[in-house]
């Protein structure tokens, strides 16, 4: 059966960027063998049933339309690596805790073990594709860990960055604004660039398919997450501005918006940015910049971070004021957990430092959020703030999981909403005011309810950047 297909693919790492780029490569080609590979069997079980180990629209239909067919997922890494003509790095690199560049550097610890057990495992000459996150010239030193090898084989690597979005990945991947890839400037690096090309070919105009040197593709993906992350903490610092001002920031939003050489995306202020990649990738650009010496610059966009963090801190700060300045005691709802909605990925979320602050004061909270679970939350608290029920007395007691919105609600003193989810904007606050303590108060982190409605309900309101 295998000997049907014209290309195959394998892919180390079956996480967010994995297991949907993967999937849609498979629906689109279906003479493309493509197979996901991780260590993790738990994870690898769960992409073979209906129940993915992700949250995203639309990815359980495409993987089901491949699944069995040209689409696999397996825990026999040497076996797929053998097979494989392609192989995707996608695996993750997170940003170090410690050691040189602790806080800011990336880990490119797993990118390089995967180097090293595809020179050890291959018996043929491999295209070997970084896909993950990586700093500039990682490119480099796989190709130095695989040049090593004693079999004398050859091994191209190639950039080829995700630009994923979470909640739109799969139309982001069948529709993409473009494809970005890396080679070394040598006819068997552009040969490997194109032979990655064609496939992405087969669904995808060829004109949208960019082909540069690898530190220029590997350079890219930092700059492209720093530059949206740069709009998002710059209309929040303007949010700040407007509450003091009695402007109001949606207004301004709309007018700088119409503005062609400015856009409207990425304009929309908030309680602050999540996910796993923003701060991860700006902190990899500032942590570059050093290293090169280039102060300033790192400075710059160093800034970006420490706007988003003093936005989160406002927000909370915001709510223990608003409420004569203390919290303890009393219940606090938060309706989301998730960074964003429709994913259930809590990576640096906001919701997440907001409920650390408000525990901090001695609230009561109460969350809901869809896709979110009670694990999933803990695991992120614990890995970011150093928090868990462990080792923090009264965490799992006075933070409480509720099962939907109303639940979350009922007997609170304030709701904060912090993820933009569709389902909170329709929700009966009326039934819920007549359910809450008075004054009740609504905190909008999100921009997304409808503010005048909620006074008249009878709602105490306070949102980012409103008068």
């Amino acid at each position: 059966m295998s000997d049907a297909f014209e290309v195959k693919i394998c892919c180390m790492g079956a996480g967010y960027v994995g297991g949907p780029t993967m999937a849609v490569i498979a629906k689109m080609c279906p003479k493309v063998r493509v197979c996901v590979v991780d260590l993790n069997q738990k994870q690898i079980d769960a992409w073979n049933t209906d129940n993915l180990p992700i949250y995203e629209p639309g990815l359980l239909d495409v993987v089901k339309s491949s699944r069995g067919r040209n689409l696999f997922f397996s825990t026999d890494i040497d076996a797929e690596i053998i097979k494989a003509d392609i192989i995707f790095i996608s695996v993750n690199t997170p940003t170090k805790t410690q050691g040189i560049g602790a806080g800011r550097a990336a880990n490119i610890k797993n990118c390089e073990l995967c180097a090293r057990k595809i020179a050890e495992v291959s018996t043929t000459d491999k295209i070997v594709v970084e896909k993950s996150t990586v700093p500039v010239r990682t490119a480099e030193a796989i190709r130095r860990v695989m040049k090593c090898n004693d079999k004398g084989l050859k091994f191209q690597v190639l950039s080829n960055p995700e630009f994923l979005a979470e909640g739109t990945a799969i139309s982001d991947l069948t529709a993409p604004d473009r494809v970005l890839i890396g080679g070394s400037q040598t006819p068997e690096g552009l040969a490997a660039a194109e032979f990655l090309a064609a496939v992405y070919a087969r669904w995808i105009p060829r004109e949208r398919i960019l082909t540069t040197n690898l530190w220029s593709s590997e350079c890219s993906k930092l700059v492209a997450n720093a530059f949206l992350a740069q709009r998002v903490s710059s209309i929040n610092s303007i949010s700040a501005l407007c509450e003091a001002t009695g402007a109001d920031v949606s207004e301004i939003s709309r007018a700088v918006g119409m503005d062609a050489r400015i856009g409207q995306r990425f304009l929309s202020a908030s309680v602050g940015f999540g996910g796993s990649c923003f701060q991860k990738d700006i902190l990899n650009l500032v942590y570059l910049c050093e290293t090169y010496g280039l102060t300033e610059c790192a400075d710059y966009w160093n800034q970006v971070i420490l706007m988003n963090n003093y936005q989160k801190k406002r927000f909370s700060e915001k709510m223990v004021a608003k409420m004569f300045n203390t919290v303890t005691g009393k219940k606090v709802s938060i309706l989301g957990y998730a960074f964003k909605a429709d994913t259930g990925d809590v990576r640096e979320t906001p919701s997440m430092f907001v409920v650390r602050d408000l525990f901090a004061e001695g609230a009561k909270i109460h969350v809901y959020d869809p896709q979110v679970t009670r694990d999933d939350m803990w695991s992120e608290m614990q890995y970011t703030c150093g928090i868990s029920p462990a080792n923090t007395p009264k965490l799992d007691e006075n933070v409480i999981t509720s099962e939907n919105a109303l639940a979350a609600c009922e007997g609170s003193h304030a709701i904060a909403v912090l993820t933009e989810w569709d389902e909170f904007k329709t929700l009966d606050y009326e039934k819920i005011y007549a359910s809450m303590s008075k004054p009740a108060f609504i905190f909008d982190g999100r921009n997304i309810l409808d503010h005048d409605k909620l006074r008249e309900i009878g709602f105490e309101v306070h949102a980012i950047g409103k008068p």
